[in-house]
């Protein structure tokens, strides 16, 4: 992947990250858990999140110390097994992201 492709895939990470943070700015569970747009908008940005981290090369990935195969595989768990995910669990990742968007910040300013 070219570096212009690559900065992109890592720009909708951290794009993805902060509408995730402005959705559930100030949002409780059990407002979370009664609104269906709220939970579809936030699984779909971590959808996103999964699929771009996929694409980036990892030779960069293995620079920055973050469990980089979570979001794949929680990509991966609400696409396959959307039937079974808990809201509960979506809205707890939706508010643990920050070790994530500090080593994404890392990439953008380090590698590009």
């Amino acid at each position: 992947m070219d570096k212009i492709a690559l900065k992109e895939r890592v720009i909708h990470i951290f794009n993805a990250i902060c509408l995730i943070e402005s959705f559930v700015n100030k949002i409780t569970e059990g407002v979370f858990l009664e609104d269906v747009k709220l939970q579809s908008a936030v699984q779909y940005q971590f959808l996103i999140i999964g699929e771009a981290v996929k694409y980036i090369d990892y030779g960069i990935l293995e620079k920055y110390p973050y469990p980089w195969h979570i979001p794949k595989s929680f990509r991966n768990f609400i696409i396959h097994e959307y039937h079974g995910v808990k809201m509960e669990r979506i809205f707890y990742a939706s508010k643990d992201l920050q070790a994530l968007k500090t080593q994404v910040e890392l990439i953008l300013t380090n590698e590009f």
